[in-house]
């Protein structure tokens, strides 16, 4: 992929954030009404995760931002992004958050999209080795470590798993839990996420990616599954894997898979979502790509429908329109990022 996190995309992705995230209205809460009491405010409910539209959005804007400030040199928005931190991690606030899963009616609260972003937000504070950062990873470990005990409580009782282009998609939840697991040595997370995608997953075969997308998807249940896979078998044994998963790639069908889509309107906020496929495809094909064996022949093709899909989700990011804006540019990052 030839594109990257350029110092101007990041400074406007930072103002993005920084905008989105204090944003309280309008709000969609996932929130179950148990009585009169329950009734309050998105900022009473989650007073670290109280904008950008939805509770998940607000996680993953703060995904970009600790991103942006963990590996860009002197962006400008550095000590305002340091601010917010302080403000929105601190210990108070993560407490506030940690009681609101303490509550009743709240088991199923994000899973597992929420959940899977939080412990990405946690990964990526937790990889910067600097005072500020480690208040900050400090202060939001108990939260990351509730949603660690909901994914083992969880993973056992999950008897299938869901394969569509939106939140609930378990492929999802199980990669990043896992890359979470991995990097913070929870061995008992790691092993359940494997055990499961290879459960799940590993007896797949012959994938009908015709039928993709959804006019909602803003992931491909097909290559988020595959992205899900390279992580956990080993680089042949993913090649072999991915033939049988997906016979036609060589031959770059199904044509869906590579083609590009077009939302047909931005301010709808299911439309929209396929702005999220484009970039969200991007970096499953780099991905993909990534961890095929040297000189696999789908390589370059992976690498050139990434591109293409990167160019498209771009386009959505750029509309800025908020149905889009309030979320887009976090999965803009993760394409930047490549695999």
């Amino acid at each position: 992929m030839n594109a990257r996190l350029t110092p101007n995309i990041a400074s406007r992705f930072a103002q993005i954030a920084l905008d989105n995230v204090v944003r309280e209205f309008p709000n969609k809460l996932d929130h179950v009404l148990g009585g009169d009491a329950d009734v309050a405010s998105p900022r009473a409910l989650h007073p670290a995760f109280y904008g950008s539209f939805d509770w998940h959005s607000c996680v993953h804007m703060h995904w970009l931002m600790a991103r942006l400030l963990r590996t860009m040199d002197a962006l400008p928005e550095a000590s305002a992004i340091a601010a917010m931190f302080d403000a929105h991690l601190s210990r108070e606030a993560i407490a506030g958050e940690v009681a609101y899963l303490a509550r009743a009616n709240t088991q199923t609260f994000e899973r597992t999209y929420g959940w899977a972003w939080l412990l990405k937000l946690a990964e990526e504070i937790g990889r910067a080795d600097a005072a500020r950062f480690n208040r900050w990873s400090a202060n939001l470990a108990p939260l990351a470590d509730a949603f660690v005990g909901r994914y083992l409580d969880w993973l056992p009782r999950a008897s299938h798993p869901l394969r569509i282009g939106m939140h609930v998609n378990t492929a999802f939840g199980l990669a990043f839990a896992l890359d979470y697991a991995r990097f913070r040595s929870e061995a008992a997370l790691a092993e359940a996420c494997e055990a499961r995608a290879l459960r799940w997953y590993a007896d797949d075969r012959d994938y009908p990616a015709a039928w993709e997308p959804s006019g909602a998807d803003f992931l491909s249940p097909a290559l988020i599954e595959a992205d899900l896979m390279r992580r956990v078998l080993s680089a042949p044994d993913f090649a072999a894997w991915l033939d049988g998963f997906l016979p036609g790639l060589r031959a770059q069908m199904p044509a869906t898979l590579f083609q590009p889509a077009v939302p047909s309107d931005r301010s709808d906020g299911q439309i929209v979502h396929l702005d999220g496929l484009n970039l969200s495809r991007a970096w499953c094909f780099a991905g993909i790509a990534a961890s095929l064996p040297s000189g696999d022949s789908r390589i370059p093709l992976m690498q050139h429908a990434a591109d293409r899909h990167l160019d498209a989700g771009m386009q959505g990011v750029a509309s800025g329109d908020y149905m889009g804006a309030h979320w887009l540019a976090s999965f803009a990052a993760l394409a930047l990022s490549g695999a």
